[in-house]
């Protein structure tokens, strides 16, 4: 809970929750769980797309000094869970199930170079929905069928959701015929999560679940994705900056991308082989 890498304050349910999930832990001498769900993908707007970048190498790094001093005095370690979704992205963000495969490969290549830099009782691990859920023929019946409910209440959404929604999603131009594209992605998105809340992995008691930027559920320890950054690593790109003589982590957002300059600086790391690990962006 050290402020030093928690971004935003947590609810008083949320510290019990954590701390129940703790003495469940140590009164089994098991690991720590720690849980945190996201994207398997690289935002389309970004030139390092479809695969990872230094966002995910810095974002991974963050959450091994963020959890070594407690892996220095626990045994039993801790278990950090990356929960991805996979299914659902062809269905809103036009991905196909196979690139999504590949981003999820070269993240596990990434925690793989990573191992040999962090404790050996912290292991990084990643499930697909998927995995948690079942066939694909069975999820895209009960997406339908949520779909359906989900539309028959009439759901409103946000100006902010449809400018994120417009942002993320990548249509094809039959989509972009329909003035209300946007609507409908949400709806989808809405239906999946109702289908994903069902399975109650994230709010298994057992597990602390952890975010980068805060949600409005409040369910989840907000602890950003850098020392300087919130920016969701699959939608920001990895980049330093320059200060005096050090260089600092930093994770941009497309945003930050048009209006920060940058310069890219060629780099060769063993164990980092992969087209964007080739070179950074360094900004003043």
């Amino acid at each position: 809970m050290s402020k030093k890498f928690r971004k935003y304050s947590a609810k008083e349910a949320l510290q019990e929750r954590i701390k129940n999930a703790i003495k469940n832990s140590t009164d089994n001498n098991d690991p720590l769980r720690i849980v945190f769900p996201f994207g398997a993908y690289k935002l389309w707007r970004l030139d390092e797309s479809p695969n990872p970048d230094w966002a995910e190498l810095f974002a991974d790094m963050y959450y091994i000094k963020w959890l070594k001093p407690i892996c220095e005095i626990y045994k039993p370690g801790i278990i950090f869970e990356y929960l991805v979704d996979d299914y659902i992205l062809p269905f809103i963000d036009n991905i196909p199930l196979e690139t999504v495969k590949n981003y999820i490969d070269e993240n596990k290549k990434i925690l793989s170079f990573l191992e040999k830099y962090q404790p050996n009782n912290l292991k990084f691990k990643i499930t697909e929905f998927k995995d948690t859920y079942g066939s694909q023929e069975k999820f895209e019946k009960e997406l339908q069928e949520s779909i359906k409910q989900l539309s028959s209440t009439n759901p409103v959404f946000t100006k902010e959701d449809l400018k994120t929604t417009e942002l993320n999603s990548h249509p094809t131009e039959e989509q972009l015929k329909d003035p209300k594209w946007r609507e409908n992605i949400l709806l989808i998105h809405d239906a999946y999560m109702i289908i994903k809340s069902r399975g109650g992995y994230t709010s298994n008691l057992e597990k602390i679940p952890v975010f980068c930027q805060p949600l409005t559920s409040g369910n989840y320890l907000i602890v950003g994705t850098t020392k300087t950054s919130i920016v969701k690593f699959w939608v920001g790109i990895g980049a330093l900056k320059k200060r005096n003589e050090e260089f600092i982590e930093y994770i941009l957002s497309p945003i930050q991308l048009e209006t920060q300059k940058t310069t890219k600086e060629k780099i060769s790391i063993k164990g980092l082989d992969s087209k964007n690990f080739s070179e950074i962006r360094v900004f003043e």
